[in-house]
């Protein structure tokens, strides 16, 4: 047998009522942080009882949902109210213009000019400042550099890499080269032997040994 509908009113019993609110806030509490989770929404709750106690709930911040809210709510009656919204401009100007205006003054004062009206406190603060700001330069600087070195050391290893490398490719070619002239030197030191050797036979001797061939072989005829 399922449960039966509650009215939706106010509940007179104390008791009751209080069960029913913590029950509830629970449940409610529950809802929120799921639906936060399950569709990534920015959800802020906020819940008094009736005996003034605060209960909240925020996916985030509950401070930067509120604030959240009200530039929601002011950009909301802005474009319902022209007027307003003129207003609304009109303040956003004045507060660049003078927040610009500070940045212009303190760029000055950290170069060391209008300092007339510093006291021996605002002038310490504003070395510290400096201070902290020169710090933050060097250990900047010092980190690029010691990068590029990094990098730099880098790029020399892989060109001394390479120039090993190359070093090994041009001592096999140039014993290659030695071998192949070593070659051709013995193949022209043979030729010049054979000449020579060639060159240093008897003409007589050569005519007389055809004249005896000739000879044989005219007996042979015979």
């Amino acid at each position: 047998m399922g449960r039966g509908k509650i009215a939706i009113k106010r509940i007179d019993n104390t008791t009751n009522r209080q069960v029913t609110f913590s029950k509830r806030r629970g449940g409610l509490m529950k809802k929120a942080r799921e639906l936060s989770i399950l569709c990534d929404a920015d959800v802020g709750l906020i819940v008094f009882s009736c005996t003034g106690r605060l209960y909240d709930f925020a996916s985030s911040s509950m401070k930067s949902i509120i604030e959240r809210y009200q530039e929601e709510g002011e950009e909301h009656c802005r474009l319902l109210n022209p007027v307003s919204e003129a207003k609304f401009w009109q303040r956003e100007v004045i507060t660049l213009r003078q927040q610009g205006q500070n940045l212009h003054e303190n760029n000055r004062q950290l170069l060391g000019e209008e300092l007339s009206n510093f006291t021996a406190r605002d002038l310490q603060l504003l070395q510290n400042q400096v201070e902290m700001s020169l710090h933050s330069i060097r250990t900047k600087k010092d980190q690029l550099l010691a990068e590029e070195i990094l990098e730099l050391n880098q790029k020399g290893s892989l060109v001394q890499k390479e120039n090993i490398e190359l070093r090994k490719k041009f001592n096999i070619t140039h014993q290659r080269n030695i071998e192949l002239q070593n070659k051709l030197n013995s193949g022209e030191s043979m030729s010049s032997k054979q000449a020579s050797r060639n060159s240093k036979v008897d003409p007589g001797e050569s005519s007389g040994r055809i004249d005896l061939e000739l000879s044989l072989k005219g007996d042979g005829d015979e």
